[in-house]
């Protein structure tokens, strides 16, 4: 009996092996990347200002952690990018909503959010420091209207093109408008503000980077800016390395996870592997 409980269900067992397939040859298409990375310095013959071996790399890593520089660059550069996601997609959903129940003022302001969703965050930058001046509230407000228009934009969609056919049934049973919006307009809008999320939350990253190089004295886009000023490019692209993987990080443990949590558990949308 108590091997039962200890061993892996059945069903789980091929998925497992399909996630440590995925990994080795995630993990040797790396190793042979540094391989070749390393191979390729004495062939190029630059100096380590211009091309720095992995070496370099992993010895300006290890004295960044040393220094304690990494770490505080890293949790304030998460701090700010938290901070500004969460602002603006909780902004562009209540927005969205609210906009979107309203005919008139969808119309009405629809080609005003689009305009504005046009113009990047990169060219407010400059007009925030005017504003706010260098530092987090400059940053935060830079994220937090990068994340607000897609999400803003996506859940207007969803909301406006929810089926008129539920609505109605809804109605004729007696339903009040809170109940319409709970159980017919906000489940069907439901994949356009989970799409609106994950633009947002890749939009926040990139512009994350752009205000952390022009605002900030901290944070991990300015260890890239200041890496490149002083000439030191292997912190430079230690610092390129921790975003990729932070990246990573947040799609498989937030993004991923939430969609599975939501749209894919209601049969919303499927993954491409249940396909098969």
């Amino acid at each position: 009996m108590s091997d039962a409980l200890t061993l892996p269900a059945p069903a789980t067992r091929p998925a497992m092996r399909r996630g440590m397939a995925r990994f080795l040859k995630g993990a040797a298409g790396v190793l042979f990347l540094l391989a070749a990375w390393q191979l390729s310095v004495p062939l190029v013959g630059m100096s380590s200002y211009f091309y720095p071996a992995p070496t370099d790399v992993v010895a300006a890593f290890a004295d960044l952690i040393r220094k304690g520089i990494l770490p505080v660059y890293f949790v304030d550069s998460m701090l700010r990018y938290s901070t500004g996601l969460a602002t603006g997609a909780l902004l562009g959903v209540a927005v969205g909503v609210l906009v979107g129940l309203n005919r008139t003022a969808s119309l009405a302001l629809s080609p005003l959010f689009k305009f504005l969703f046009a113009i990047v965050e990169v060219a407010w930058i400059p007009i925030f420091v005017i504003w706010f001046g260098y530092g987090v509230k400059t940053i935060v407000l830079a994220l937090v209207y990068v994340v607000f228009f897609p999400v803003l934009y996506n859940t207007l969609l969803g909301v406006r093109t929810a089926p008129q056919i539920l609505v109605n049934a809804l109605r004729s049973l007696g339903a009040n408008r809170l109940q319409v919006l709970r159980y017919a307009i906000l489940p069907a809008a439901l994949p356009g503000i989970i799409t609106g999320l994950r633009v947002g939350a890749g939009f926040a990253f990139r512009g994350l980077v752009f205000a952390e190089m022009v605002a900030a004295k901290s944070g991990i886009g300015y260890l890239i800016f200041e890496g490149a000023q002083s000439q030191q490019t292997a912190r430079t692209i230690v610092g390129m390395i921790v975003l990729g993987l932070t990246w990573l990080a947040i799609d498989l443990f937030y993004l991923r996870p939430f969609e599975r949590a939501t749209i894919q558990r209601w049969g919303l949308t499927v993954d491409a592997e249940q396909r098969r």
